[in-house]
């Protein structure tokens, strides 16, 4: 018997939204990359190098920034779902025997 034996008869289930949004996801992570860089750019342009908009200079990255991690931790969150429905849609398998030690008579 081999390690992974498919369950006879067993039918998979038809692809879904999960694919869609896997084919989507690269997109959305460089726009999710992209948004957030080009807003601290375009801050650190306006703003300029004088020194009493540092402050809101360095406070805008740093907002920026913690939006960038969130939104590659939502990419992940989401890529991981897509994936965990990929394998629960997949084929079903047997499980391998457990042999009982008191199958001939249980006990109470």
């Amino acid at each position: 018997m081999t390690v992974l034996t498919k369950l006879p008869g067993f039918q998979r289930s038809p692809p879904g939204l999960e694919w869609t949004v896997l084919r989507r996801l690269p997109m959305v992570a460089l726009a999710a990359t992209a948004l957030p860089i080009v807003a601290v750019l375009v801050a650190s342009v306006v703003l300029g190098d004088d020194p009493a908009n540092a402050k809101l200079v360095v406070t805008i990255q740093i907002l920026l920034a913690s939006l960038l991690v969130l939104l590659w931790t939502a990419v992940f969150t989401v890529a991981l779902l897509c994936v965990i429905v990929l394998i629960a849609k997949g084929p079903a398998y047997v499980a391998d025997a457990y042999p009982l030690i008191d199958f001939d008579r249980p006990a109470r």
